[in-house]
């Protein structure tokens, strides 16, 4: 994660409302060379120095839904990267994989952690082996959309220091491994993904990339709590009025502006289960009836999976089966076993 680590500004309240097209653009190259790597991120550019010795291979990744992108990038042989202090966009960058040391400023990074690039800082990496890192760029002005529920997150002032955070080993490790999957599931599905499931998978991968920070910081009590009934059914009359979109934790947290803590407080009050087991219930829900209504042969269960925001079918599948007692191919099929059964019936 370097002055490489760049990319298009995160919209606003867009995120939520639904005002703008989430349309989902996916890019994916190889590089021959260390000079593919000025091009790390597109309308970016950083001076490049190779350092180790041979061909630089590599690959680039872009995927950008409406004005949102994250960049992840993999390459073979040790690079120095430089940055000038002319972005005015803070940058969050993670480290997904090392082979040697890694350096930024006088930060020695491990895989999983996460660095924060302020606006308008000059900036240097040093990659001594094989690496491979995902960035994410920020507009200050937009931070309350992303940590609507943490005022210290969502106050610009607290990124304007140059930070690095060690990730924890479970935190990290669901992180490095979940965004690759999250984009070769979207390259696979992007002829047919919607705006809603984009909207989702958009949430999910800054989740990804900044769960870190959430974590490193202590509780903050401040503040009154609605009672738990009345800020539940709150969020339950927000959720009807979406309909069946897949809707993250994030986005609740940013609506009501309520931190994680405060709204797991809330939901496992009323329901016994935290926010994010409940947000799941209700999209599995949805898959549910989807494939009712659908005939099979026309959708696939992995294309209504990734619609609602799952991309691990062997647990889609376990969850699925968990609360409705069948496999969601099961319920696919049970269309058309009914179908059958009641042609057979007008026959006799």
């Amino acid at each position: 994660m370097s002055g490489l680590l760049s990319g298009p500004a995160l919209p606003h309240r867009a995120w939520g409302k639904r005002k703008m097209a989430q349309r989902l653009s996916i890019n994916i190259s190889n590089l021959d060379g260390f000079e593919g790597m000025h091009r790390a991120v597109k309308g970016s550019h950083v001076d490049i120095m190779q350092l180790g010795r041979g061909k630089l291979r590599g690959s680039l990744s872009h995927v950008g839904i409406g004005d949102f992108s994250l960049s992840i990038g993999s390459f073979n042989l040790g690079l120095r990267t430089q940055r000038i202090s002319t972005d005015d966009r803070l940058i969050v960058g993670m480290l997904l994989d090392a082979e040697d040391r890694v350096t930024h400023w006088s930060f020695d990074m491990r895989p999983s952690d996460v660095l924060v690039i302020p606006p308008l800082v000059e900036h240097d990496g040093i990659f001594h082996g094989a690496s491979t890192y995902a960035a994410l760029r920020f507009d200050l002005a937009h931070l309350g959309t992303v940590f609507g529920g943490d005022a210290r997150l969502s106050d610009p002032t607290h990124w304007l220091a140059k930070n690095h955070y060690r990730a924890d080993a479970a935190t990290g490790m669901v992180a490095t491994r979940r965004l690759p999957e999250i984009i070769s599931s979207l390259a696979r599905h992007e002829p047919v993904l919607s705006d809603d499931a984009a909207e989702f998978w958009k949430r999910a991968i800054v989740d990804c990339m900044t769960g870190t920070i959430v974590n490193s910081l202590p509780p903050d009590d401040r503040g009154s709590l609605p009672s738990a009934m009345k800020l539940v059914r709150r969020v339950e009359d927000y959720l009807d009025a979406l309909g069946s979109r897949p809707v993250h934790i994030s986005e609740i947290c940013a609506e009501f502006r309520l931190s994680r803590r405060g709204l797991h407080r809330a939901f496992h009050e009323v329901f016994g289960i935290g926010p994010v087991t409940f947000l799941r219930h209700k999209r599995l829900c949805a898959i549910h009836s989807m494939l009712r209504e659908s005939a099979p042969g026309k959708v696939t269960v992995g294309e209504v999976a990734m619609q609602q925001g799952f991309i691990e079918l062997g647990r889609f599948a376990q969850y699925y089966r968990n609360l409705f007692g069948e496999y969601p191919s099961e319920t696919l099929r049970g269309k058309r076993a009914v179908g059958l059964s009641s042609s057979a019936a007008a026959f006799r």
